[in-house]
C-alpha cells in the first residue's frame, strides 16, 4: 500500500488500466473519499444512480501515488465495485 499521507485533495484516482475512477475529496481513516461531482461517473457501466453521492475506495487498493495521480492496483471497472456509498442519516 502506498503512503496515505501522500494522497492530497483534488488528485485524480485512476485504475491500474489508466482509466479515471474519480477525484480525491479527502482521506478518511482507511479509505479515500471521492468528490461527488465525478466519483464513478466516467467508468463504463457505472450506474446513473451513483451520481451526487460520495463514494469511497479502500486505501488497500492504492498501488502508488505518482505526481498528481493515485494509481489503484485494480482496473477501474473492478475498483468501482469496491466503492462504498456514504450512508444517509
Amino acid at each position: 500500500m502506498a503512503d496515505a499521507s501522500a494522497i492530497k485533495e483534488h488528485m485524480e484516482v485512476i485504475g491500474a488500466d489508466g482509466v479515471h475512477v474519480g477525484t480525491v475529496d479527502k482521506v478518511e481513516g482507511d479509505r479515500i473519499k471521492l468528490t461527488k461531482k465525478d466519483s464513478g461517473a466516467q467508468v463504463e457501466g457505472a450506474e446513473g444512480e451513483h451520481a451526487g453521492h460520495h463514494h469511497f475506495i479502500s486505501l488497500g487498493l492504492v498501488a502508488d501515488v505518482e505526481g498528481d495521480k493515485v494509481r489503484l492496483s485494480a482496473n477501474a471497472d473492478v475498483a468501482v465495485t469496491f466503492e462504498e456509498e456514504e450512508n444517509a442519516g
